[in-house]
């Protein structure tokens, strides 16, 4: 192995968020371990996120990896609509910036033959360099480019899931298990619901969300928004520990040709469309990532296996954007929360693959079959179509 003197590596992974974090760990596990750069143009890793998922996202022989991610975790979850409410038995965990940000430093710390270089962006990625804004170039055996959903470009038309969210600490005591989606509110911009996770005895993230045709949020409204449902739910802020705004690109239409993964650099994380179209979600796909390209020798990487994965994700990534279609161009806004109810209905193992892009034939079928949701319009489908081109 080349050692980082000369600025050269294994892995240079360029992006310092949740796809390149688990790459690294995972890479810094192996024995012997090989040379890993990890670039991130901020003066830390993680940015400012929490990232959740379910505990069946994890395979067994990782868990005991990612554990240390881990800031919250629940034996299950809630969602409420107006006429329906659902507990389901499904674990839930959440793994937060800060925490990452510990636990990537404290793998890096012993390892001297790998380099966090953070501060400094990449210039120029290429397939077997990377160029840094400052004029240094680091050269390696496999690049890795996740440089997140800023950076991502969709083939088709998109649209968008927006939020705003607060961690607040409480007066009394928070609730005791996650609501995904509380629906039960007004409906306006499309898709609306509340994320309500609570983190700590006294202390709740509580997300106002929107699945829109467009990307822009009011801050400064949605602020004030989360506090008077905090309010009616209960809950009264002392404080506010810390806010996180996003907006994800939730494309309408699946690319028309697979990503090329012949050679490198290998575009990754969300940049690369490894996330969920639909949820958003995107620590099981870079996880999934992450778990065949540690597996592999460095020289093999571009080989079948990766092609064998990237193809099962790019058919669940066709059938969630079929969902979009339906979802963003087949209901009026106000009436886009219809679909999400009666998804809920369906068997806890559905819901669990869906959210994991692992759906079965099954699935899909149970999901797109029998009686169509309420507000479904064929005639708004139509309208809107040029959007997405002709149906398909």
């Amino acid at each position: 192995m080349a050692g980082p003197s000369d600025g050269r590596f294994d892995y240079a992974l360029v992006g310092g968020g949740l796809q390149n974090a688990l790459l690294a760990l995972l890479l810094l596990a192996k024995r012997p371990r090989p040379h890993v750069a990890v670039i991130e143009r901020d003066s830390t890793i993680g940015g400012n996120h929490l990232w959740s998922f379910h505990a069946d996202d994890v395979p067994e022989q990782v868990r005991a990896l990612i554990e240390p991610l881990i800031v919250a975790h629940w034996p299950g979850y809630a969602v409420a609509y107006p006429s329906y409410e659902r507990r389901l038995a499904s674990p839930y965990a959440s793994v937060s910036s800060a925490r990452l940000q510990r636990v990537v430093e404290r793998a890096f710390a012993g390892d001297s033959g790998s380099r966090l270089l953070t501060g400094s962006g990449a210039a120029k990625v290429e397939e077997h360099a990377v160029e840094l804004g400052d004029g240094r170039v680091i050269e390696a055996d496999v690049v890795v480019d996740a440089r997140g959903p800023a950076s991502f470009r969709a083939s088709g038309p998109i649209s968008y899931q927006k939020f705003l969210g607060l961690e607040l600490t409480l007066r009394d005591d928070a609730p005791a298990e996650p609501v995904l989606m509380d629906a039960r509110v007004e409906q306006r911009d499309g898709y609306r619901f509340f994320y309500v996770l609570p983190l700590g005895k006294r202390r709740v993230l509580i997300e106002d969300t929107y699945y829109s045709d467009h990307p822009e949020l009011d801050t400064n409204a949605l602020r004030r928004e989360i506090i008077a449902y905090a309010r009616r739910q209960g809950m009264v802020a002392e404080a506010i520990e810390r806010e996180e705004t996003g907006v994800l690109p939730l494309p309408l239409s699946a690319p028309a040709a697979p990503q090329a993964i012949d050679r490198g650099p290998l575009v990754a994380g969300y940049r690369g469309g490894w996330f969920h179209p639909t949820t958003g979600y995107s620590f099981p796909a870079a996880l999934r990532l992450a778990l065949t390209v540690a597996a592999l020798p460095k020289a093999a990487v571009f080989g079948p296996e990766l092609r064998t994965l990237a193809a099962e994700h790019a058919r669940q990534v066709r059938f969630a954007t079929l969902l979009n279609r339906l979802l963003f161009d087949a209901f009026p806004p106000e009436r886009r929360w219809h679909a999400l109810e009666r998804f809920y209905t369906l068997p806890e193992a559905t819901i669990r693959r869906f959210y994991a892009l692992s759906t079965t034939g099954f699935d899909r079928a149970r999901i797109l079959c029998g009686r169509p949701p309420s507000g479904l319009s064929l005639r708004t489908f139509l309208r809107r179509r040029d959007r997405t081109g002709a149906p398909s």
